[in-house]
């Protein structure tokens, strides 16, 4: 049986039909306002059911309980709060009761009734979100960036935006047919942001070997500096799904969402999101989409012991690495070595290994994996 939606219904506000048409004519005659990929990106996600059980952009009640108490105003979890932030200009004589048109680019995206209009103090949403201001991190660094309004409530989508990789994007509402179909009635979902290295191979074998099926689900959408592009890793995936897991284990999904670089608050995020997915079960890594040294490694694990309500089991798998002495890849619980036989596996490692064109081991990277990687000119955000 898979996950219930979070909040107990998963959401949709995707308009179909005569209703779009009349909508799309409506949204012509509306003040529209332009919004960056990632908040496009948020705007499918809100009315595909990803963020059940938001309906729209947070309003202010909302927004001040996610930020204070990690929960919505009704007392369900959430950690970061899901803004729609516009300037003074692009409102200007608008009040709340009022519609905007939501568009990206060319694309009309959608209608969203304006519930309310209200300030944010940006430097106290990264203290809480990040428990930073530095603006070394890069979720800092983007927030500062970001206009002096939100604008909270409910949206009607018109449009999705184009997904370069719409033969793997699945939304909650096939991911969950797709796990009945399978008769799975455990499912183990997988966040990365990354092309997959052996230690991330062994993770995930160890959560499949529990459960009955496992849900890799990487970001493609913003990212930092020196992360691998979003082909990179969907490409990767292909190679190492196709050659080292036994057939209909797997489902494989990208999805169109922005890394906040939140750490233990993230970490919550992306299970909730899962859980909206059907998954039952949710990998947390060990410093889970933390970034630098701002986050402690187990921060991320221990955040899940203040939400016994989330209604998705998190699965903490110790870090692996290789031992020349095992001859293969374990974890510290179960390899009795000293550490002078131990070989982790480091993402910086191998990022540069790759910028020098190196191949990497095969003991920390599958070849057809490196294979891929490599055809690649410039497989990292510049």
């Amino acid at each position: 049986m898979v996950s219930k939606p979070h909040g107990g219904k998963l959401v949709n506000r995707v308009v179909t039909g005569r209703r779009r048409e009349y909508l799309l004519e409506e949204a012509k005659e509306l003040r529209k306002v332009s919004v960056s990929e990632s908040l496009a990106a948020d705007v499918s996600n809100i009315a595909h059911g990803v963020y059940s059980p938001l309906e729209g952009f947070m309003v202010y009640n909302d927004y001040y309980h996610v930020l204070y108490d990690m929960r919505l105003a009704n007392d369900v979890p959430w950690t970061i709060p899901i803004v729609l932030d516009v300037s003074r200009e692009e409102i200007l004589g608008l009040k709340e009761g009022d519609d905007i048109a939501i568009s990206f680019k060319n694309t009309m995206l959608a209608i969203m009734e304006i519930e309310d209009i209200y300030k944010w103090d940006k430097r106290e949403f990264c203290k809480k979100v990040f428990k930073t201001v530095d603006v070394r991190h890069p979720g800092v660094s983007k927030t500062m960036h970001r206009k002096d309004l939100l604008i909270g409530g409910s949206i009607y989508l018109l449009n999705d935006v184009p997904e370069p990789f719409e033969r793997y994007r699945l939304w909650p509402v096939e991911t969950r047919v797709l796990f009945e179909a399978k008769r799975w009635r455990t499912i183990a979902g997988f966040q990365t942001r990354n092309v997959p290295h052996r230690g991330h191979e062994y993770v995930q074998k160890a959560a499949l070997t529990f459960v009955d099926g496992l849900f890799v689900n990487p970001l493609v959408g913003w990212k930092k500096t020196r992360d691998y592009k979003d082909e990179v890793i969907v490409r990767a995936y292909e190679a190492l799904i196709e050659n080292y897991y036994p057939k209909d284990s797997v489902v494989f999904s990208v999805l169109r969402m922005e890394m906040r670089y939140a750490g233990p608050r993230e970490a919550i995020l992306h299970a909730i999101v899962r859980k909206n997915f059907g998954c039952t079960h949710f990998i947390v890594g060990r410093d889970h989409a933390g970034v630098g040294d701002f986050y402690g490694p187990y921060e991320a694990w221990d955040i899940f012991n203040e939400f016994p309500d989330l209604g998705i089991i998190p699965m903490f798998i110790r870090e692996a690495f290789y031992c020349m002495k095992c001859g293969g890849f374990v974890n510290e619980k179960i390899c009795p070595h000293e550490e002078e036989y131990r070989v982790k596996v480091s993402g910086t490692k191998l990022r540069k290994m790759i910028l020098s064109k190196e191949k990497p081991p095969e003991y920390m990277m599958r070849p057809e994996v490196v294979e891929v990687i490599l055809n690649f000119e410039r497989p990292f955000v510049e």
